[in-house]
C-alpha cells in the first residue's frame, strides 16, 4: 500500500488511539450486535468518553474542533473490524453537523455535548414509503399549532431507528410550495415526544448489526424551538451536507474493500488445491493483481476528495463519482474475493460472506448510484430541457 500523504504525524498517532480501542472495545461486541441485530449504548458511551464522536465537532460544545480526516480516521478503523452496527458516521459527520451548522445556540447547547458524549444517540429520518431518493415529494407534514408543530407521516429504512434519542425529521411545514422544495424543513424530535412512535426492526440482507427501522408520527407535538433553522429552508440545508454524506460512504466503501481483499490474499496464500496454494495459480494472481490495482486508485481519488472537503472546495459532483465508483467496487470485489474462497465463501463463519452481504446496500442508500450519476451529468451541463 503506498504511503497516504494525506495523514500529518497527529493523525497516524490518532489512528494508532483508535485501532487499539477498537480492536480491544468494540471487535468483540461485534457478533453480539450482528446476532441481535443493533448496538449497545454503553459502546456508544465508552466512544464518546474516548473523544472518538463529533472529532470535527466544535470543541465549545465538547468536540475535538479537528479537521475532518480525523472522523475518517474513525471511520476506517471501525469498517476495519465490520463493526457496521455501529453507524457512527451517521452519527458524527452526518446528524451532528447538521445541528452544529444550522442550530440556534440553545439547540447546540442542548443536543451537541449529549451527542459529542455517546449520551443522545441521533438518527436522520429522509426516506419515506413512496419517495426514496426525491426528497423534495416528502409526505410527512408539520403543522404550526401555536408554541407546538404537530408532525404526521412516517419513514422508513431509518438507520440507528430503535436506538436513536434524537431524530432529525425531513418533512413539509408547506405542502403546497411551488416548487415543492421549498416547502421542506428540518424538525428535532425527541424520542419521548408524545405522537413519535418506533416501528419494525426491520429484517435486512446485509448490516446485520446496525438497526433500521420504520418511523410513524401520529400527531407528534413538537416544541416550535425544535425547528433547525427556517421554514422553507430545509431542502438547502440537504444538498448542503450531502457532500459529506457521500464522502463518508466513499472513506468507509475503499476500508471495507481493502479488509475484504486483505482477508481474500491471506486466504490464497494458505488454501491449497491440486497440491499448491491457490495463490500460486495465475488466475489467482491476475484478479488478486487486478483488485488490488482497483482499491489504490479507489483510495487515491477518495484521499483527494478528503483533502480538497478539508480545504472547503465544493466538490459535488466529485463526491458523486466517488460515491458510485467506490460502492460499485465494493459489491464488485466482495463477490470476486467470495468466488476465490470457493464454496466456503458460501459460509457465514467465513467473513467474507457478510462483507457480500454488507456491499449490497452500499450502491442504495445516500442517494442511490443512478441518482449520483444524474447529479454528474448535471454538473457537466447535461440536464434535460423539458
Amino acid at each position: 500500500m503506498m504511503r497516504r500523504e494525506i495523514f500529518t504525524e497527529e493523525h497516524e498517532m490518532f489512528r494508532a488511539q483508535v485501532r487499539r480501542f477498537v480492536d480491544s472495545e468494540i471487535e468483540p461486541k461485534v457478533p453480539e450486535w450482528n446476532r441481535v441485530g443493533m448496538s449497545d449504548r454503553a459502546s456508544w458511551r465508552k466512544m464518546g468518553e474516548a473523544g472518538f464522536l463529533g472529532a470535527n465537532a466544535p470543541a465549545e460544545y465538547g468536540g475535538g474542533g479537528v479537521d475532518f480526516i480525523y472522523d475518517a480516521i474513525v471511520m476506517e478503523e471501525l469498517s476495519r473490524v465490520r463493526a457496521h452496527g455501529l453507524m457512527m458516521s451517521l452519527h458524527s459527520d452526518i446528524c451532528i453537523p447538521y445541528i452544529a451548522s444550522f442550530g440556534s445556540e440553545e439547540q447546540k447547547r442542548r443536543y451537541l455535548p449529549g451527542a459529542i458524549a455517546g449520551e443522545t444517540i441521533l438518527a436522520i429520518a429522509m426516506t419515506e414509503p413512496g419517495t426514496g431518493s426525491d426528497l423534495a415529494a416528502v409526505q410527512t407534514t408539520a403543522r404550526r399549532d401555536g408554541d407546538h408543530y404537530v408532525i404526521n407521516g412516517s419513514k422508513i429504512f431509518i438507520s440507528n431507528g430503535q436506538i436513536a434519542d434524537l431524530v432529525i425529521v425531513v418533512c413539509k411545514t408547506d405542502p403546497k410550495a411551488i416548487p415543492p422544495h421549498k416547502g421542506v424543513s428540518l424538525m428535532l424530535v425527541d424520542a419521548s415526544a408524545p405522537g413519535f412512535v418506533r416501528g419494525r426492526k426491520l429484517d435486512k440482507l446485509g448490516l446485520r448489526g446496525q438497526d433500521t427501522s420504520e418511523l410513524f408520527f401520529e400527531d407528534c407535538r413538537v416544541p416550535a424551538g425544535n425547528l433547525l433553522g427556517m421554514e422553507g429552508t430545509g431542502f438547502k440545508m440537504l444538498m448542503e451536507k450531502l457532500q459529506q454524506e457521500r464522502l463518508c460512504v466513499g472513506v468507509s466503501s475503499m476500508a471495507s474493500c481493502r479488509r475484504t481483499l486483505e482477508d481474500t490474499i491471506a486466504y490464497c496464500k494458505n488454501r491449497k488445491a491440486f497440491g499448491q496454494p491457490i495463490a500460486e495459480f495465475q488466475n489467482t494472481q491476475f484478479k488478486l493483481a487486478e483488485m488490488m490495482t482497483e482499491v489504490e486508485v479507489g483510495q487515491a481519488f477518495v484521499d483527494k476528495l478528503l483533502a480538497a472537503h478539508v480545504r472547503g472546495d465544493e466538490i459535488v459532483a466529485e463526491v458523486s463519482m466517488a460515491k458510485w465508483w467506490t460502492t460499485d467496487l465494493q459489491k464488485k470485489i466482495a463477490s470476486q474475493c467470495l468466488q476465490l474462497h470457493g464454496g466456503y465463501g458460501f459460509m457465514m463463519e467465513y467473513p467474507v460472506s457478510t462483507d457480500y452481504a454488507d456491499a449490497a446496500v452500499q450502491s442504495i442508500y445516500a442517494g442511490t448510484n443512478e441518482i449520483m450519476k444524474v447529479i454528474i451529468a448535471r454538473r457537466m451541463g447535461l440536464e434535460s430541457r423539458k
